[in-house]
């Protein structure tokens, strides 16, 4: 299922959601004026690499926030930034300017550090945005569970355009995830896929959402 919008609207404009957007495409479109080698050495530099992370180094926390805001090519950040332009604006509408800031780089350090905790050895630099992402996924879960998301959907090899529950929806995505992050535990190459990443964020945000949540809403 590919989302192409919900049927939940925003009051207000999503500021912090929309800064995150462009940040992320800034560092994107740096990244592709860096050469070969350049890149090469960026992404070794600002990437969490697992198993050159400790808990006491300073620089291995900030290599976790830095490497939020990484991609590894076209479809890995457009389809990260498609995802948060769709989902994101509502739960930050929700939990208000400065709180979803705090919420969203939150869920990205619980998603980074689950991922060092199950691939402690690896030497792959992890990058991206989808583990804080996730987190808002699974915000949306629980601040929106009767939202609708407007889906292309696979019916007999024809794409087909569907109002899908949001329940389903995540519900069917959060399966995918642990399905994916079975297989990588025991040895079946995903494409280097962080999936415990987003296993971690998704149920860091469905667990802390409401904490964040405004009283006032």
């Amino acid at each position: 299922m590919f989302p192409l919008y919900d049927t939940v609207r925003s009051r207000r404009f999503p500021l912090v959601n929309w800064a995150l957007v462009l940040l992320n495409g800034t560092l994107f479109y740096l990244e592709l004026n860096m050469g070969e080698e350049g890149l090469f050495r960026f992404i070794h530099n600002w990437g969490l690499v697992p198993a050159n992370w400790h808990v006491n180094h300073a620089g291995s926390w900030v290599t976790i926030f830095t490497s939020m805001f990484l991609h590894g090519g076209w479809i890995h950040i457009l389809g990260n930034m498609w995802m948060l332009i769709i989902f994101g604006n509502n739960v930050e509408d929700r939990l208000g300017h400065g709180r979803y800031l705090v919420f969203y780089l939150f869920s990205g350090v619980a998603a980074a550090l689950l991922q060092v905790y199950l691939s402690p050895a690896s030497q792959v630099p992890m990058i991206g945005a989808s583990g804080a992402i996730a987190g808002v996924l699974g915000a949306y879960f629980i601040l929106f569970p009767h939202a609708r998301i407007a889906s292309l959907v696979p019916i007999l090899f024809i794409f087909t355009l569907v109002e899908v529950p949001a329940v389903i929806f995540f519900g069917f995505w959060f399966v995918l995830q642990l399905f994916s992050g079975w297989l990588a535990l025991h040895g079946t190459d995903l494409n280097g896929v962080a999936w415990w990443a987003h296993i971690g964020g998704f149920v860091f945000g469905l667990m802390v959402v409401r904490l964040f949540e405004r009283r006032r809403y």
